[in-house]
């Protein structure tokens, strides 16, 4: 037995007994079999014995900003675990540890993968399921679930410094593509835009984006999402940017639920240094204290 099926048994055997109930604490390691190959995935229990409060389902930010935010996220997830949740990590289809190569990426792989992977949670979990997005997975969780319906099983949202507009997250993804072509000469630079116009893929910061996921990505512009919105966002200044204020107060006009909070942390999924982000924890811990309702006291913070 190879080492994906071993864990994969493993996974299906505390399922049968619930997850988390009568297992050891800690990190469960496995890989999800999909249509198209398999999925990487971290699964976080809670205490031996105690049963999940809820599910939590995490979607990591694009390319690089992943691996930047990879330690953050798993802090997170800890604190999770902790309160009583049974928390889920996975790759992207062409991400991380799973099947696929980015350059073969697509949108609509993409929410499949979260279906799946929240479908399997719930499948095992009893109490609500949360999607926890940063970045890029929080607007794929927008998405998805503006486009549910309202019996779905997703409960509600958990956004990390969101991208909220796919255009303009594509756009910013591109720059690093230009200041790359800075530093050669200027025959050897090409509009990006005009490439992926023409059908050709292009090399932004060592990932080859498809003209497909390009296009993909153009057209995403999430409407006002149809569970409750909990929603951090970076401060400048020690205030929230106004379009931030002015797109919560849109959604709520629009009959959507949303709690905004910001936290003054450094940009981690940007950084070259592994951040601490103790301000990005606290408030998360406050902000989703409705339904979180920590058992932790300060010194068990991630």
């Amino acid at each position: 037995m190879n080492g994906t099926s071993r864990a994969t048994v493993e996974v299906e055997a505390g399922a049968e007994a619930g997850v988390g109930a009568g297992k050891a604490p800690g990190l469960l390691p496995f890989y999800l079999p999909t249509g198209d190959g398999q999925r990487f995935c971290l699964l976080h229990l809670p205490a031996p014995g105690e049963a999940p409060r809820g599910g939590i389902v995490y979607l990591h930010p694009l390319a690089e900003e992943m691996n930047k935010s990879r330690h953050i996220a798993a802090a997170q997830a800890r604190a999770f675990a902790q309160a009583g949740y049974s928390v889920l990590q996975f790759d992207l289809y062409g991400c991380g540890d799973s099947s696929g190569d980015f350059a073969e990426a697509r949108w609509a792989i993409w929410r499949n993968d979260v279906q799946l992977a929240c479908a399997w949670l719930a499948a095992r979990v009893g109490g609500p399921l949360t999607l926890w997005g940063l970045r890029l997975g929080a607007l794929l969780a927008l998405d998805l679930a503006a486009q549910l319906p309202t019996s779905s099983q997703i409960n509600r949202l958990l956004l990390w410094q969101p991208e909220l507009d796919g255009r303009r997250c594509l756009a910013r993804f591109l720059r690093l593509h230009l200041a790359a072509g800075m530093l050669q000469s200027a025959d050897a630079r090409a509009d990006a835009r005009q490439e992926l116009a023409a059908g050709r893929a292009v090399e932004v910061a060592g990932y080859c984006l498809s003209a497909a996921l390009a296009h993909d990505l153009e057209m995403i512009a999430p409407a006002a999402p149809r569970v409750p919105v909990y929603w951090l966002q970076q401060e400048n200044g020690g205030s929230l940017p106004p379009v931030i204020v002015r797109q919560a107060a849109s959604w709520r006009d629009a009959g959507a639920t949303v709690h905004l909070a910001g936290f003054d942390d450094g940009a981690f999924w940007q950084s070259g240094e592994l951040l601490a982000c103790p301000h990005l924890f606290e408030a998360t811990r406050k902000l989703c204290a409705d339904w979180l309702a920590t058992k932790l006291d300060d010194e068990g913070c991630p």
